[in-house]
C-alpha cells in the first residue's frame, strides 16, 4: 500500500505537468485517428478533377476553396464503403457534414494526386 501511495503521489503531478506543457505547445492527438490522416494526407496532395466533378461543383456552385476548406476538412470518411487497401490508388467516399449529410464525394488519393470523382448533392 505504501509503494502505491508512493506511485500515486509522482504520478499525478506528472500527469498535470505534461497536460499543461503539452496544451501550452498546442498538441493534440485528434490528428492520429484514421479519418483525419486520411483527410491531413489528402489535402497535402495537388487535385485534379474528372468533367463530371467540374460540371457538378459548377451546377451547385461550389468553389475550390470551399471544397477543400469546409467539405475535405470538416467530412467523415466512410470506410465501410470506401477502398482504402486498393492499389495502387485507394479511393474513398467522403460525406459533409459528419451529422445529416448534404453532400457526398468520391476520390483517389493517389502517391502525387488527389483524383476527385464525383461530388453528389444528398438532399
Amino acid at each position: 500500500m505504501k509503494k502505491l501511495k508512493f506511485y500515486l503521489i509522482g504520478l499525478i503531478p506528472g500527469l498535470v505537468l505534461v497536460f499543461f506543457i503539452l496544451n501550452k505547445k498546442g498538441a493534440s492527438c485528434t490528428g492520429y485517428l484514421p479519418n483525419s490522416r486520411v483527410i491531413a494526407e489528402s489535402l497535402s496532395k495537388d487535385f485534379k478533377y474528372t468533367d463530371g466533378a467540374k460540371a457538378e461543383m459548377a451546377t451547385l456552385k461550389i468553389s475550390e476553396k470551399f471544397l477543400k476548406d469546409s467539405i475535405l476538412t470538416e467530412g467523415k470518411i466512410d470506410f465501410d464503403r470506401s477502398h482504402a487497401q486498393k492499389k495502387p490508388c485507394p479511393d474513398y467516399l467522403l460525406t459533409y457534414p459528419e451529422e445529416n449529410p448534404v453532400y457526398e464525394i468520391t476520390f483517389e488519393k493517389c502517391e502525387e494526386t488527389l483524383n476527385l470523382n464525383t461530388l453528389k448533392k444528398l438532399k
